[in-house]
């Protein structure tokens, strides 16, 4: 009975050791060890950092070489079986399998090394995939559609910090939900289905998942000193100064809270009726003795339903690694910084109004903002054209610059598409809340008193007295 089954595997031993079929085992076997070993490491070994592309190699790259190896496996099969046969040497009875048999034993010595090879080929391959897919270079300029994310990325705080510490929660739970929607954003850029503009809200763990694993939410920071510089339209582009006393506050070392931080410290719940969490409704605070206390805004309409969310963080800091500008908010930071000159007349307005138009792509816009601006100072202001051509020249560029951080036609992204919650002169921000039209049944608001969170020292001077007190005018 041995025998008899012994037989039925010689052909498959026999015609099995040819190249194309050993090269197949080989690419099999070591994509399958490596995979375990992927799983292992998922399983038991998965840190924090770990990049949600891995899925790119483990769910798709490594099964794809493993069934390639299995389907090699009976191509050379075949080939082989063809060739011996239009050869005449087709054998009647397919030799044993023995360790014996010289052929057998160089097959066998052939699976062996192309294994080896394949694992450390593959093995490696993989590894420095990971590893590459691990840098914020990889999401931000290999996936294209994130390319507006990746320009914001780069010029605000957090861009030393990898995109993984922020888009993976904690633990096995995060890393595979961070992986399959990884895989499933990728096959929506293969498909070209992808949303556009990219809409990260929802995507993102939440902070107590990431944030605070850098920054503690109810370290006391009390109060920072705000300064904000604007040019005018005017043709010498007058400069003013506004200064905000922000009472950031905390928790103190007695365990006393203030501040805008402090009033956040407890529970807070609340409702948003659209994608981008800018119409809340709905909010709940839990106060200290486990009770409730809920305010629904005047202009909701009853009952107020959707999902309850936990505010964090990361309602009011949403742009925190990704933010972009308003046109005057980053034509005022470009000038104050000179790389659009001051000195150069009608520089803001001008400007404001170049980057401000609607062009077709990004090309384009780089195009007309360039020629445009010089075109400016070359037709209207020839005397200033040849005295400062430099000067004119590298602000144009600059312009052009300003507009390629912020806008992208191409994914359907411009001035003010994502929001910023921090403050209230630009988005509803504060206001979501605060806007003094949130009660209770009993008609208590929530506070709304511009000062809890901030004292305006000066709005819009040329020469505010307080940074000419402190040195710094």
């Amino acid at each position: 009975m041995a025998q008899t089954e012994g037989s039925r595997f010689r052909p498959l031993v026999f015609l099995s050791n040819n190249p194309i079929s050993l090269i197949g085992v080989g690419l099999t076997t070591a994509s399958a060890l490596i995979l375990i070993g992927f799983w292992v490491i998922d399983v038991v070994g998965h840190g924090g950092s770990a990049n949600p592309y891995v899925g790119i190699i483990v769910d798709l790259c490594l099964p794809a070489l493993f069934i390639l190896g299995l389907i090699l496996i009976p191509i050379g099969m075949l080939l082989r079986r063809r060739s011996l046969r239009a050869a005449g040497q087709l054998p009647t009875e397919y030799p044993k399998v023995d360790l014996a048999n010289p052929v057998f034993r160089n097959a066998l010595r052939f699976g062996l090394i192309a294994t080896f090879l394949n694992f450390v080929i593959v093995g490696t391959a993989s590894y420095r995939g990971v590893a590459y897919m691990d840098k914020p270079s990889f999401c931000g300029q290999s996936c294209h559609v994130m390319s507006p994310e990746f320009a914001s990325y780069q010029v605000y705080p957090h861009s030393h910090v990898a995109c993984t510490e922020c888009h993976i929660a904690s633990g096995l739970p995060g890393f595979v939900h961070a992986k399959l929607n990884g895989t499933k954003q990728l096959i929506q850029v293969i498909l070209d289905n992808y949303s556009r503009p990219i809409m990260p809200e929802g995507k993102v763990p939440h902070a107590s998942e990431t944030c605070v694993h850098c920054h503690n939410p109810g370290r006391f920071i009390g109060d920072k000193l705000v300064v904000t510089t604007s040019y005018g339209d005017d043709e010498n582009n007058p400069v003013t100064k506004s200064l905000v006393l922000m009472h950031v506050g905390g928790k103190d070392l007695a365990g006393h809270v203030s501040g805008i931080h402090g009033a956040h410290l407890g529970r807070i719940e609340y409702i948003s009726t659209d994608e981008t969490n800018q119409t809340i409704p709905w909010v709940a605070k839990v106060n200290d003795d486990g009770s409730t206390t809920e305010f629904v805004s005047s202009d909701a309409k009853q009952p107020v339903t959707g999902e309850k969310r936990v505010m964090d963080c990361l309602d009011c800091h949403n742009r925190a690694a990704h933010s972009f500008d308003t046109p005057e908010k980053a034509l005022n930071r470009a000038m104050l910084r000179g790389l659009v000159d001051p000195s150069l007349p009608f520089a803001h307005k001008e400007g404001l109004a170049l980057i401000k138009a609607e062009y077709a792509s990004q090309a384009e816009a780089d195009s007309k903002i360039t020629s445009g601006f010089q075109d400016f100072y070359r037709t209207q202001h020839a005397d200033v054209w040849n005295q400062k051509q430099s000067q004119i020249e590298q602000s144009a560029k600059a312009l052009s610059e300003v507009y390629d951080r912020n806008v992208f036609p191409n994914m359907k992204l411009t001035w003010g598409t994502h929001p910023n919650n921090l403050g209230h002169n630009d988005y509803p921000g504060c206001f979501r809340c605060h806007d003094g039209s949130h009660n209770t049944k009993e008609g208590k608001s929530i506070d709304n008193d511009c000062s809890t969170c901030h004292n305006l020292l000066a709005v819009d001077e040329a020469n505010p007295k307080q940074l000419a007190d402190l040195g710094l005018q």
